[in-house]
C-alpha cells in the first residue's frame, strides 16, 4: 500500500515535470522575399506577428494557419514602409488581432493607409512603440527598446520599433529597419541590448548594425530576412563581415528559419538545408 502510494507521487511528480519542460517559446523569420516579417509563438501560448512583408500578404496568412494560428494577441507594425507593413491588412483581416503597436509616425503611402484602414475596420486603436513599453504576453516578458526619441520624417528606418524578447536565459532583438542614429541612442539609453538571436537591421544595408551595436547585443546568432538577387545589394559584404563572429541565417538561401528555445537551450530548423 505505502509502495502504490510512493509510485503514485513519482508519478505525478514525473509527469508534471515533464510537462513543465515541453513548454518552449518558438520564433518564425518567415521567408517573405525583399521584406520583415516574424511570427512568435510564446511560452504561454500567445500569438505574435512583427511585420508582414510586402503588398500581397497571403503568403503570411498561409504560413500562419499552417501553424494553427486562431488568433494573433500581438502585432507590431515596425515603421511604415512598404516592405514589412505591406501583408499587415491581410492579416488584420484574416485573424481575430487583440492588440496592435506602431511607433508615432505616418506615411503618405498605399501600404500605410491601407494598414491604417485595417485596423480601423477592426475596431483598434494603435498603441504607441516606443523605448520602455513593455508587452504583456504569457510566458515571456518584452520590451520595446526604441524609438528612443522622434527622428527625421524624411527617413523612417530610424523611427524602427525594436522589441527584446526574454524567455528563461535566451533573448531575441527584433530591430527593423533602425539605422545607425537609432542604434546609437539605444546604446547611450544604457538599456540591455544583449540578446542570442539578433533580427539583423534593414535587411544586411550598411547603415544598420554598426559594429559598436552589434558588440553592444553580442548574439551568438544573426537573421537576415533579404530577398534573391535584390537590387539593393543586401546583405552588404560589409555588414557580413561585422557579422563574422555570429552564426548567420539569411532567408534567401534558407528559405523561413525557426528557433525554439525552452529558456535554456536554443535550436535551429530551417526551410532549406
Amino acid at each position: 500500500m505505502i509502495f502504490a502510494a510512493l509510485l503514485s507521487s513519482s508519478l505525478i511528480f514525473i509527469s508534471t515535470t515533464t510537462t513543465a519542460a515541453t513548454k518552449t517559446t518558438a520564433v518564425h523569420f518567415m521567408d517573405v522575399g525583399q521584406g520583415d516579417g516574424t511570427y512568435i509563438k510564446t511560452a504561454g501560448g500567445d500569438d505574435v506577428i512583427i511585420d508582414a512583408g510586402n503588398k500581397d500578404g497571403s503568403d503570411v496568412v498561409a504560413y500562419l494557419k499552417k501553424q494553427k494560428v486562431k488568433d494573433i494577441e500581438v502585432m507590431i507594425a515596425t515603421h511604415p514602409d512598404a516592405d514589412h507593413i505591406g501583408g499587415l491588412d491581410e492579416v488584420l483581416k484574416a485573424f481575430k488581432v487583440k492588440s496592435v503597436y506602431a511607433p508615432k509616425v505616418s506615411h503618405t503611402s498605399q501600404a500605410y493607409k491601407d494598414f491604417l484602414l485595417a485596423v480601423k475596420r477592426e475596431g483598434l486603436t494603435i498603441k504607441t512603440a516606443k523605448k520602455d513599453v513593455k508587452v504583456p504576453l504569457k510566458g515571456v516578458s518584452a520590451k520595446f527598446v526604441a524609438p528612443v526619441k522622434t527622428y527625421s520624417k524624411s527617413d523612417l528606418n530610424d523611427w524602427s520599433a525594436v522589441l527584446r524578447l526574454v524567455y528563461g536565459k535566451k533573448s531575441f532583438l527584433f530591430t527593423g529597419d533602425a539605422e545607425a542614429k537609432s542604434e546609437a541612442d539605444m546604446i547611450k539609453s544604457k538599456q540591455t541590448l544583449k540578446a542570442n538571436v539578433l533580427k539583423v537591421g534593414h535587411h544586411g544595408a550598411k547603415t544598420s548594425s554598426s559594429t559598436a551595436f552589434i558588440k553592444a547585443v553580442n548574439p551568438q546568432y544573426s537573421v537576415i530576412s533579404v530577398g534573391k538577387k535584390n537590387h539593393y545589394g543586401h546583405p552588404t559584404k560589409e555588414v557580413l563581415n561585422r557579422l563574422k563572429k555570429t552564426k548567420v541565417y539569411r532567408t534567401d538561401q534558407k528559405g523561413s528559419i525557426v528557433f525554439t528555445t525552452n529558456g535554456s537551450t536554443l535550436t535551429v530548423k530551417t526551410e532549406k538545408k
